[in-house]
C-alpha cells in the first residue's frame, strides 16, 4: 500500500509540474546551473583535499622544519644533514625519518632529452611513506655509495619506456651521469609534487658533516610511533636540537643560530596541500553560498506557486485530502525539480571539470586525477535532496493550512508571507554582495600583479633549451665556446635583436642558493650571506630588458675563467649597503678564489610576482678555474625578437645543423611564463567571479520575481490609488522604495559578512587590503544599482497600467 501511494504521489507531482512547464524549466535550469559548478568544484576538493594521502597510515606522517627568528634567515627553514642523523639516532617518538629535496634538471634517454621535475631522497624515504614499488626494489644504504641509482614514476615509465616490464637495470642520464633504474613506483604514488618524475637517492656523508653544518636545504619527513601527537614530537625535537653544537661542533655563529632555532611540525597533508587548500576551500565555500541563493530563489518560486494554488489546495482539503497529503505533494514536486537539477548539473559538471583542470595551476597533488566519480554523484544527490526539502518546506507548510476563503473568491496574501519572501531577498542580496566583494578583491589583486615590475620585459622574448652531446666538449671552457658560437648563430637569424642564455629562466625555475662573504666579513664562509646564484652569457640582460645600473655585464673575455661576477641590486645592497660595489670582491662556498664585482643590474622577481626579488649572484659560463668549473648541462636561451611567437621553426632548423640528434624542448615565450605564474590567482578569481556573477543574476531575479508578485497582488490597490488621482511617478517611487528597503538591508548585512569573510582571502591578496574601501564601495554600489533596476521594472509596468484595467483584475 505505501508503495502504491508513493507511485501515485510521484505521478500526481509529475502531472502537476507538466501543467506549468515554465515554472518547472525555470527551477531546473536555475538550480542545475549552480549544481553543475558545485559538482565540478566538489570533484576537485574531494580528490585533492578530502581523500587520504596515498601513503600507509597518513595520519602518522609529519613534516618537520623550523624558524630562526632573530637570525639572517627569514621564513621557514628546512633541515640539514646533522638534524636528520641526530634525530634518527636519538628520537624515541619517531619510527622512521627521511629527508628530501625538489629541483628540475635535464634527463636523457638515448636521443631524448627533457628538463623535468625531480626529487632526491634519503634511503628511507619510500619506507617512511609506507609505499612499495610495482617493479623492482626499494633503495638501500648500499645505493648511496658506488653506482648511482634512480626510481621512476609510473608516468615516466609509461612515457619514456612504454611500460617495458624489463626496465629494471636499464639506465637514464641525470646530471650528466648514467643512473641505474632500480624501481618503478605505482601510479597512485605522487610525492612531493604531482609532476615529480624521478627520485634520486642520496646518503648522509658523516665524514663531511662538520663542513655541512647549518645548510638548511632539505625537507624532513617523519613517521611517528603509535599514539604520538604533533606536540610531543615538537617538544622532543626541540630538546634534541639544543644538543647539535655539542655533538657536531661548529663555530660560535652556528651555536648562536641553533640557540635561535625553533622546531615546527606540520601534518604531511598540511605541508603538501597547504598552498592550495585555502583557495580550493574558498572556491567551494563560494559555490556553497551560490547554492544557498539558488535554494532561496527556488523557495521563493514555490512560495509564489503555493499562493497561486491556494484555491486548488482548498478544494483538495474540502474533498478530504489530509494535511499530510498536501505537504507530501508540494515536497514531492520540490524534490523532483531538485533531482532533475542535480542530473542536469552532473551533465554540466562533466563539461566544466576538464576546462577547470586545464586552467588550474600545475603541480597540485592529485589534481589531474579529479573526475566525476561516485563521491561526486552521491554528494550531488544528497545536496539535491536537501535543496528540495528546504525550498519546498515553507510552501508545503502553507499548503497544509489552506485558506477556505479562496473557495469564495478571496485573494491576497498575509503580512507573514510577504515578510518571508522579503527575508529570502535580504539573504540573497547579502550572500550575492559578499561574493561580489570577494571577487572584487581578487580582481584588484590581479590588477596589482599586472602592474608589478618583475625586473624584466616579457614582451617579444622566446626561450628554449636543447641538449647537445657533451662528450665532444672535453671541459667547461670548450663547452662555453660551443655555446658562445651557437649564440652568434642565433643572433644571425632574421628578426633577432639580441640573444643570451641563462641557467634559470625567471618565472620558470627557481635558482639555487650559495653562501658568500665579503672581504670585510669576519665570519667563516659557511656562515656567510645567503645569495641566489645563476649563470648567464651573451646579451642576456639586454634580451630580457634587465637594466645595467652600474659597471658592465659579461663579454666574451669573462667566459674564459676571469673570476668576474655580476650582482643584482638586491644582492649588492645586501652585501654593501650604501656603498659602490664595483671592484669589490667576494668568495662563495666551494670556490677558493675570490670573485670581483664588475656590474650591478636591476632586481628580478625570479620565482613569482608576489615575493620580493631575491639577491641574485650571476656567474659567467666558466668560473675562475676553468679546469674545475661545472658545465651547465642545458642552459636556456632567450631571444629578443618581434617574431618571438613564430621563430621556433628557424631555431629548430639551426639546432639540426649543429647538433642533429639534440632535441629542442621547454619552448615558451616569456609572456606565456607570466601567464602560467599568474595561474593560481586567475584560477581562483575565475571561479569566484563566476560564482559572484551567478549570485548577482540570481539575486536580481529573486528581487524582481518577488516585487513582480507583490505588485500583482496589489494591482487593484494600485488601480484604486491611480483612479483617485495618485500620479504615476508617485506610484513608481512607492514600489521602488518597497524593493530598495529590502536591498539596502541585504547590502548592509552583506558588507558586514564580507568584512568578516575577507580575512580568508588574505593569503591570496597582493597590493590590496582585506577591507579595501574602493572595492567595498564599488561592489555595494553595483548591487544597489541592480537592485534599483529590478525594483523599477515592475514599478514601471504597474504605473503604466490603466486604472480601469487594474480595478477589474482578480
Amino acid at each position: 500500500m505505501p508503495r502504491t501511494l508513493s507511485l501515485a504521489l510521484i505521478t500526481q507531482s509529475l502531472r502537476s509540474l507538466r501543467k506549468t512547464p515554465a515554472f518547472t524549466a525555470t527551477g531546473v535550469l536555475m538550480v542545475g546551473l549552480v549544481m553543475g559548478l558545485f559538482s565540478a568544484i566538489f570533484s576537485v576538493v574531494h580528490t585533492v583535499l578530502l581523500q587520504a594521502l596515498p601513503f600507509a597510515e597518513p595520519k602518522a606522517l609529519f613534516y618537520v622544519s623550523g624558524t630562526a627568528p632573530s637570525s639572517q634567515f627569514s621564513g621557514e627553514l628546512g633541515v640539514s644533514d646533522e638534524f636528520l642523523l641526530h634525530y634518527q639516532q636519538r628520537s624515541k617518538l619517531l619510527a622512521q625519518l627521511a629527508s628530501y629535496q625538489t629541483f628540475t634538471n635535464s634527463v636523457q634517454l638515448d636521443q631524448r632529452v627533457e628538463r623535468l621535475e625531480l626529487a632526491s631522497g634519503s634511503t628511507d624515504l619510500f619506507k617512511a611513506l609506507g609505499t612499495s614499488p610495482q617493479l623492482g626494489r626499494l633503495p638501500s644504504t648500499a645505493d648511496t655509495t658506488g653506482k648511482l641509482v634512480v626510481v621512476l614514476s609510473d608516468h615516466f615509465w609509461d612515457q619514456w619506456f612504454g611500460r617495458d616490464p624489463n626496465v629494471i637495470g636499464k639506465t637514464v642520464i641525470v646530471f650528466g651521469e648514467p643512473r641505474e633504474i632500480i624501481a618503478v613506483m605505482p601510479a597512485r604514488f605522487v610525492f612531493p609534487r604531482n609532476n615529480t618524475e624521478l627520485w634520486l637517492i642520496r646518503g648522509v656523508d658523516v665524514a663531511e658533516m662538520s663542513n655541512q653544518l647549518g645548510r638548511f636545504g632539505s625537507g624532513l619527513l617523519v613517521r611517528s610511533k603509535a599514539g604520538v601527537s604533533k606536540t610531543q614530537i615538537q617538544k622532543e625535537l626541540q630538546t634534541l636540537v639544543a644538543e647539535l653544537p655539542g655533538r657536531f661542533g661548529g663555530d660560535a655563529a652556528y651555536a648562536e643560530l641553533i640557540g635561535q632555532y625553533r622546531v615546527m611540525v606540520h601534518s604531511l597533508s598540511e605541508q603538501l596541500l597547504g598552498p592550495v587548500a585555502g583557495p580550493l576551500w574558498l572556491m567551494f565555500a563560494s559555490v556553497a553560498l551560490l547554492l544557498l541563493i539558488a535554494c532561496a530563489n527556488l523557495a521563493g518560486l514555490f512560495q509564489v506557486r503555493a499562493e497561486a494554488r491556494q484555491r486548488e489546495m482548498a478544494v483538495r482539503y474540502a474533498l478530504g485530502s489530509g494535511q499530510g497529503n498536501l505537504v507530501a505533494l508540494i515536497l514531492a514536486e520540490a524534490l523532483i525539480i531538485a533531482l532533475a537539477a542535480a542530473a542536469f548539473g552532473l551533465f554540466l559538471a562533466a563539461l566544466i571539470l576538464p576546462q577547470l583542470l586545464q586552467f588550474a595551476p600545475s603541480g597540485v597533488l592529485r589534481l589531474d586525477s579529479a573526475q566525476i566519480g561516485p563521491a561526486t554523484i552521491w554528494s550531488s544527490l544528497g545536496v539535491a535532496l536537501l535543496v528540495g526539502l528546504i525550498s519546498g518546506f515553507y510552501a508545503a507548510l502553507r499548503a497544509s493550512r489552506p485558506d477556505l476563503e479562496r473557495l469564495r473568491g478571496g485573494v491576497g496574501s498575509n503580512p507573514a508571507q510577504q515578510r518571508f519572501r522579503q527575508a529570502l531577498v535580504v539573504g540573497q542580496t547579502a550572500l550575492a554582495l559578499m561574493l561580489l566583494i570577494g571577487a572584487g578583491l581578487l580582481m584588484r589583486t590581479a590588477i596589482a600583479l599586472n602592474h608589478i615590475d618583475p625586473g624584466f620585459d616579457a614582451r617579444d622574448v622566446f626561450t628554449f633549451q636543447f641538449a647537445p652531446d657533451q662528450k665532444s666538449q672535453p671541459d667547461a671552457k670548450a663547452w662555453a665556446l660551443f655555446h658562445q658560437d651557437f649564440l652568434q648563430r642565433l643572433a644571425a637569424l632574421p628578426g633577432v635583436q639580441s640573444v643570451g642564455l641563462v641557467d634559470n629562466v625567471p618565472l620558470n625555475e627557481g635558482t639555487g642558493t650559495v653562501r658568500a662573504r665579503t672581504e670585510s666579513m669576519t665570519v667563516p664562509l659557511a656562515e656567510g650571506a645567503v645569495l641566489n646564484m645563476t649563470v648567464t652569457a651573451g646579451d642576456y640582460f639586454r634580451s630580457m630588458g634587465i637594466p645595467v645600473l652600474a659597471g658592465r655585464v659579461f663579454d666574451v673575455r669573462d667566459h674564459a675563467g676571469s673570476g668576474n661576477i655580476v650582482l643584482s641590486k638586491t644582492a649588492a645592497d645586501k652585501l654593501w649597503p650604501g656603498q659602490d660595489p664595483i671592484g669589490k670582491r667576494l668568495q662563495r662556498e666551494g670556490v677558493e678564489q675570490w670573485a670581483t664585482v664588475i656590474g650591478v643590474v636591476g632586481a628580478v622577481r625570479q620565482s613569482n610576482f608576489w615575493t620580493e626579488p631575491e639577491p641574485l649572484y650571476y656567474e659567467p659560463l666558466v668560473g675562475p678555474t676553468p679546469e674545475t668549473s661545472w658545465r651547465i648541462t642545458s642552459p636556456a636561451y632567450v631571444i629578443k625578437s618581434q617574431r618571438a611567437e613564430a621563430i621556433a621553426a628557424d631555431v629548430r632548423a639551426l639546432i639540426r645543423s649543429v647538433a642533429p640528434s639534440a632535441p629542442m624542448y621547454r619552448q615558451f615565450t616569456v609572456e606565456q611564463l607570466v601567464q602560467v605564474s599568474m595561474a593560481h590567482i586567475r584560477f581562483t578569481l575565475a571561479t569566484l567571479a563566476t560564482a559572484a556573477a551567478m549570485a548577482l543574476v540570481l539575486g536580481v531575479i529573486g528581487l524582481y520575481s518577488v516585487l513582480s508578485y507583490l505588485v500583482a497582488q496589489r494591482t487593484r490597490e494600485i488601480g484604486l490609488r491611480m483612479a483617485l488621482g495618485a500620479p504615476a511617478p508617485h506610484v513608481r517611487r512607492a514600489i521602488v522604495w518597497q524593493g530598495m528597503r529590502v536591498v539596502l538591508l541585504g547590502s548592509a548585512i552583506g558588507v558586514l559578512l564580507a568584512a568578516f569573510a575577507s580575512r580568508a582571502l588574505a593569503s591570496l591578496l597582493y597590493g590590496v587590503a582585506t577591507l579595501d574601501s574602493l572595492t567595498f564601495i564599488a561592489t555595494t554600489a553595483a548591487m544597489l544599482g541592480f537592485g534599483a533596476l529590478a525594483s523599477y521594472l515592475p514599478a514601471r509596468r504597474a504605473s503604466l497600467m490603466s486604472p480601469m484595467n487594474a480595478l477589474r483584475s482578480d
